[in-house]
């Protein structure tokens, strides 16, 4: 009597028919481990795929190639020295100005004179724009006569500032003021008028009063504008420094300018513009390191 035997993984009933029977899936709690799939690969941004390059090598890639194209053009002769002296030149002469210590007191007395004229400019620039930004009344009695006034150009009001404040810091002071105001007050004032109504009434219906409304809600949310028009002020603030600084001026870097016009040295000319490049670049740099603390809560899309 022969037995057949059946293979693996099959059964057989009392006909001696054989049956194959499925293997039962591991019990794994309904996550099926052994079932084969495509491999997942993450993905990479292209961004972090880039060769990294410091961030401060290329920001001052491009002055660094724009001060070697001014080095060969003044090489090549293409640039003459009456026109404009080379950049060995110009560090000489700038090496000369800070030995004999008339570059770094015209420094300090340039920023002395920029930072009384911002400092009051900001107060009156805030001041004006929550006036009119909060208050309708106030947008009413302030606003119209602001618009007025912003474009009357700043250096046209040169005369008046003499004969009213004499020839001495007052007239210079005042004309950095009036620069520094209109600028703030319009981001300002479009920085509390661009705050999302939604918040207001979100404010609102959370039982803040006005004051608190005013504080925790339009203040911040208007933040943001009062921080660019801070940066586009003191740009405004070192162009209306050069022309204050012709107003009779016997000492800062307008002065050193005056003097080299009148003994035509060009490279004591570039050397005080240089002056001014660099202290504006100073300047900006601390207003986006107070911008990027003061705004931490505000995510930005920051480049790729």
């Amino acid at each position: 009597m022969s037995i057949s035997h059946a293979p693996p993984n099959s059964t057989s009933d009392i006909s001696g028919i054989s049956k194959s029977v499925e293997p039962a899936p591991p019990a794994t709690g309904g996550l099926d481990t052994q079932s084969a799939g495509p491999a997942l690969v993450p993905i990479v941004p292209s961004s972090t795929r880039r060769a990294h390059v410091p961030r401060w090598l290329r920001r001052t890639s491009g002055p660094l190639a724009l001060l070697a194209l001014w080095q060969l053009l003044s090489s090549t002769g293409v640039l003459t020295k009456d026109i404009l002296a080379s950049p060995g030149t110009i560090a000489g002469v700038a090496r000369d100005l800070l030995s004999d210590g008339s570059l770094t007191s015209a420094m300090g007395v340039s920023l002395q004179r920029v930072a009384a004229g911002l400092l009051l400019g900001v107060v009156v620039g805030t001041s004006l724009a929550l006036v009119s930004g909060l208050f309708r009344v106030g947008e009413d009695l302030v606003d119209a006569s602001v618009q007025m006034l912003r474009t009357v150009p700043f250096v046209g009001l040169i005369p008046l500032f003499i004969i009213w404040f004499g020839i001495g810091e007052a007239p210079k002071v005042a004309i950095i003021t009036l620069g520094v105001s209109f600028p703030l007050y319009l981001n300002v004032y479009a920085g509390i008028r661009g705050v999302d109504s939604q918040l207001i009434e979100a404010g609102e219906s959370l039982g803040l009063s006005r004051w608190g409304l005013v504080r925790h809600v339009i203040l911040p949310g208007g933040l943001p504008g009062a921080m660019t028009g801070l940066r586009y002020s003191l740009g405004i603030a070192w162009l209306a420094l050069v022309f204050a600084e012709q107003i009779n001026a016997d000492s800062g870097i307008g002065f050193l300018m005056v003097q080299a016009r009148d003994f035509l040295r060009t490279d004591v000319i570039v050397v005080c513009l240089i002056v001014y490049a660099f202290l504006g670049l100073v300047a900006d740099f601390i207003v986006r390191t107070l911008e990027r603390l003061l705004l931490q809560w505000r995510p930005t899309f920051t480049g790729r």
